[in-house]
């Protein structure tokens, strides 16, 4: 993800984050409180402080979590058998007790949703045997071994389910961008072969141009070798994009001569859409760019105008910018709708940087994003800073005239 929007929503996980860590720290600053103090009217006595020591350990263990999920499970878990024997040996309250078992559900589901599967697979494990050692030392008290069997099968569960439901969601992005890098190299195939054909055309031209006017050979043999360069250059940008990972700095480059003019389609497409009404602005005159990158703005703008007709249906109007100096095209698509929940920042996670469209708006963000990158472009997307709205701005570079 880059600069902005990336910025932005690491700041949303760190403020997420930070309001759950709260709200834990409180629950766990309040639960042992409350069961020593229910131990303490049924037990008597100093009964309640063991209980309420080690409960406390583990739930600080749980809240710090974050610097290494696998070494913070297994140290509550530790912590949590020795609790076990030790109230066993000792005649004291049976563990572990509800503020050890809530804080052991939240390492247990934090470790199966984000360590890699044997890690995940011994947490869960090590919890499920301790389950069982809670059984088989408090069948007095089956209760707490009970309410510790259920917050960890919740807890195993719940990590289980979000660790499938974001490798799904990895899956769908890593398909999205591999079809949108398959479809570029379509399109990079056509322009190769159209320079090849090109090559062709002129080589047979300037043989009957060597007949008739000798002196003017040299012009044709430069046009020749030209398009044989723009070829040579298609084809490795082709290949780049079929490779796994990143794509090359030299893959990335445009095609410098591949020319065409600016896609026309383009005030076509803000005719025939049906949401607000769009101004569109275009760069004066004719300027040349490459196929790929004239297909590139125009399904930026496609993308971006179908997001604005499925989430902002308030929008009061729209406007298509695309401007160009010297070696840049800038393409912004910006509304001017109300803010809403459904229009947040998601995550997602694509390739070096996680990256999503809104919330509900599928995945043709991504591709679009796929397909800037691969030509060595950059996209953002979200709101706009102090105003209403929401916008879409990508940048694509453009090869200097006549290099």
């Amino acid at each position: 993800m880059a600069g902005w929007e990336g910025v932005r929503e690491r700041a949303v996980d760190e403020r997420r984050r930070a309001v759950t860590d709260a709200g834990l720290a409180a629950v766990f600053a309040l639960t042992p409180v409350y069961v020593a103090y229910r131990i303490a009217q049924s037990w008597g006595g100093g009964a309640w402080w063991f209980g309420c020591a080690a409960g406390t350990v583990v739930c600080v263990i749980a809240l710090l979590r974050r610097g290494n999920r696998a070494r913070a499970a297994a140290a509550g878990l530790a912590v949590a058998t020795a609790a076990v024997l030790t109230a066993r040996l000792a005649h004291l309250p049976a563990e572990p007790g509800p503020a050890m078992a809530l804080a052991l559900a939240v390492l247990t589901g934090s470790a199966v949703r984000a360590l890699p599967w044997r890690r995940a697979g011994a947490v869960a494990a090590g919890g499920l045997a301790l389950a069982v050692l809670a059984f088989a030392t408090s069948a007095a008290h089956a209760t707490v071994a009970e309410l510790y069997g259920l917050a960890w099968l919740a807890a195993a569960g719940l990590g289980l389910g979000t660790r499938l439901l974001h490798a799904r969601r990895r899956a769908a992005m890593e398909r999205v961008r591999r079809d949108e890098r398959l479809r570029l190299a379509r399109e990079l195939h056509d322009v190769v072969a159209h320079h090849v054909t090109s090559v062709v055309l002129q080589t047979q031209a300037a043989r009957l141009v060597a007949r008739r006017s000798p002196d003017r050979v040299d012009v044709c043999l430069a046009g020749i070798e030209a398009a044989g360069s723009d070829a040579l250059a298609g084809a490795r940008r082709v290949v780049g994009l079929l490779r796994d990972g990143a794509p090359s700095p030299e893959s990335a480059a445009p095609a410098p001569a591949a020319v065409s003019h600016r896609d026309d389609r383009i005030g076509e497409l803000v005719r025939r859409f049906t949401g607000p009404p769009v101004r569109l602005r275009l760069p004066e005159g004719e300027p040349g760019w490459p196929p790929e990158v004239a297909t590139t703005v125009y399904r930026i703008v496609q993308e971006a105008l179908t997001n604005v007709s499925r989430h902002a249906p308030h929008a009061r109007s729209v406007s298509v910018t695309v401007t160009q100096d010297d070696d840049t095209i800038t393409v912004e698509v910006a509304d001017d709708a109300p803010p809403a929940p459904a229009r947040r920042l998601r995550r997602g996670g694509a390739g070096g940087g996680p990256w999503g469209g809104v919330r509900g708006g599928g995945y043709g963000l991504i591709g679009m994003r796929e397909r800037l990158d691969a030509l060595g472009g950059t996209l953002t997307a979200g709101p706009r800073p102090q105003r209403d709205g929401w916008a879409v701005r990508a940048t694509l570079p453009l090869p200097a005239r006549g290099r």
